[in-house]
């Protein structure tokens, strides 16, 4: 007996046609027929080019811009990632009110430094604790998705939008690194993202990844987790919020927060508790250089 899945109504319409249902399962690359298979109306199949192969000139005025080598692998990661990773994303969102007066009374100290301490140091620093806290972030699925990497190590990547396209550099330890080297590091980093000098070794093996928005705006979005990592932190501006201290309202400063995780690990409880923890971290910053 065949071993191809298809209902009574698809089988006798493949009689009635002609159709051999095994022969054509083998052409589509796939166990299951549907009626719409018969038809020749199927969906179009991941990676199928025949969406956009359109002529945009018929109806209106266009130009071209190649994308650049380096743009088109990293859109080639980004939709396989997409495409195998069933990807949830956990919003939150932290106070920074402590951050931002230990940021100021710390001004003087950066200026005679020569670094700007910017707020995604202190991000990259409780991220780093929070790894350390719950290990099971910072690991990796291997291929087969039999085995859980689980690393000694706590390595940040930091992506960079550049002219040439989304760079992610890596601060490695950054569990055992204080705030004013994290600060030098990103600052570091970014600059030479921008001018093309990042050198390969300098951009793999992130434990997470972060994905800070703030400097532009928006109040959330769903970043796409960047394998072998399971997970990546998205940053967005940050907003002042109004709580509530029984009847007297308060505003408070918040950072917006999205993290994406892979769902194949990572289930929904202890993403939020992993969320819960990082939050807290970064309401009370002494915490996390503990």
């Amino acid at each position: 007996m065949s071993d191809i899945i298809a209902p009574p109504s698809v089988r006798a319409q493949a009689l009635q046609k002609g159709i051999d249902l095994d022969k054509l399962a083998r052409d589509l690359g796939r166990t299951s027929i549907a009626m719409e298979d018969l038809q020749g109306k199927r969906p179009p199949a991941p990676g199928d080019t025949a969406l956009w192969e359109v002529d945009h000139a018929a109806h209106g005025p266009v130009t071209e811009e190649p994308m650049s080598r380096f743009a088109q692998l990293a859109a080639a990661n980004l939709a396989a990632a997409n495409a195998v990773i069933p990807q949830v994303t956990h919003h939150d969102r932290a106070e920074v009110t402590a951050i931002e007066a230990l940021r100021a009374s710390l001004k003087p100290e950066a200026q005679a430094r020569g670094v700007r301490l910017t707020a995604l140091a202190f991000h990259v620093k409780a991220l780093a604790r929070a790894l350390r806290d719950f290990p099971r972030f910072n690991a990796s699925l291997s291929a087969d998705g039999k085995t859980l990497v689980l690393k000694d190590y706590v390595h940040i990547g930091i992506a960079v939008d550049t002219a040439h396209g989304l760079m992610v550099p890596v601060i490695r330890d950054a569990d055992r690194k204080g705030l004013w080297q994290i600060a030098a590091e990103i600052a570091d980093l970014a600059s030479r993202a921008q001018d093309r000098k990042i050198k390969p070794g300098e951009m793999g093996g992130a434990s997470m990844s972060i994905s800070n928005l703030g400097g532009i705006g928006g109040i959330g979005f769903t970043p796409i987790v960047n394998p072998p990592e399971l997970a990546i932190l998205g940053i967005t501006r940050t907003e002042t919020v109004t709580v509530w201290d029984g009847d007297s309202p308060r505003p408070v400063r918040m950072a917006p927060l999205d993290l994406s995780y892979d769902h194949r690990v990572i289930n929904g409880a202890d993403a939020a508790r992993f969320m819960g923890h990082l939050c807290g971290l970064i309401a009370d910053p002494r915490r996390m250089m503990v």
